[in-house]
């Protein structure tokens, strides 16, 4: 029972990372700009694909890859998402940011279908096997597996975690872009510059979609151009649940809805009698997102939004 406790709460803390990696890019834009990205989900796609291109171009066989290339590739990748993440803005959001919300994000679900087209007609439709990017090794603490693809994932996502934690909080720019989410109008009368911190959250926030697209992918062994879809909503989901616009809030999100899939997938044939099966753990991640804005809309660790605080951060 202990080894199955502790196998089941790795797993969930696996799956967490990487939703938490993506439901970040989520909630950075909502809290700078009050728009849901939809395209943030092919940022995690592209990531993985674009370290597959790199390892291709470095290496040739994918399977010889070593670790020098497999951290070449992981950085080469999640850098130049970063930087398509800005090129995309500046492109299809900055025209747009002057008129009214359902514009910027029209363009998203553009862009999105465009990214997924496009990677359909040059990569093909059909599922591909990724590399591992760790050792595979099994370790058993007490009765529990555990893989060292795990403790890779994890170790990847923390110090990326932190990384972002530490950039906001303890940095220059980190400043300039929470000045910005308070007030875009007033920060430019202070003389900051506005888009180089909208540049900024857009070139982090696809980079930490990627980061997670490439462990996502290392993990199941497998990358396909619809993968952004599901996971993506799912991260949007733990974004709503945690509070989006709140970092903190995203990461507890993140955790909170792997751990009840995991649960869910662990218990629901037993607790159902074989009627309910594991597919019904995206059903679970849903139902979740339906209760919390039917609760508190305003999600766990996220400001609630009343008359006197709108008026207070109008932009006039």
């Amino acid at each position: 029972m202990l080894g199955t406790f502790i196998q089941q709460t790795v797993n969930a803390l696996t799956i967490g990372s990487i939703y938490a990696l993506i439901a970040l890019g989520y909630t950075m834009v909502y809290g700078v700009l009050r728009m849901i990205n939809f395209a943030h989900g092919e940022m995690f796609m592209l990531g993985a694909y674009a370290a597959f291109l790199v390892l291709t171009v470095l290496v040739g066989d994918i399977g010889a890859a070593g670790a020098f290339a497999l951290t070449l590739a992981f950085f080469a990748a999640v850098i130049g998402i970063g930087f398509i993440g800005v090129g995309i803005e500046r492109l299809a959001y900055k025209p747009l940011r002057s008129s009214t919300r359902l514009a910027p994000m029209l363009s998203s679900l553009g862009v999105s279908l465009s990214l997924v087209t496009g990677i359909q007609i040059l990569a093909g439709p059909q599922p591909v096997a990724f590399p591992n990017f760790f050792p595979a090794e099994r370790y058993t603490i007490l009765g529990g597996t555990v893989t060292s693809v795990q403790i890779g994932i994890l170790v990847a996502a923390f110090l990326l975690m932190f990384a972002l934690y530490t950039l906001v909080n303890r940095s220059k720019i980190g400043i300039i872009v929470r000045a910005v989410s308070e007030s875009r109008s007033t920060a430019q009368l202070l003389g900051i510059n506005v888009n180089l911190a909208i540049s900024m959250v857009f070139f982090s926030g696809p980079l930490l979609g990627a980061a997670g697209g490439i462990l996502y992918a290392s993990y199941y062994g497998i990358m396909t151009p619809t993968m952004g879809a599901v996971i993506g909503l799912k991260a949007f989901t733990a974004a709503i649940l945690g509070g989006i616009g709140s970092i903190p809030g995203a990461m507890l999100g993140a955790y909170i809805l792997a751990f009840v899939e995991v649960a869910g997938t662990a218990l629901l044939p037993t607790l159902s009698g074989g009627l309910l099966g594991t597919e019904y753990r995206d059903v679970l991640a849903f139902a979740i997102l339906i209760l919390v804005l039917l609760v508190k809309p305003a999600g766990l660790l996220g400001e609630p939004v009343s008359e006197e605080s709108m008026v207070y951060k109008r932009e006039f």
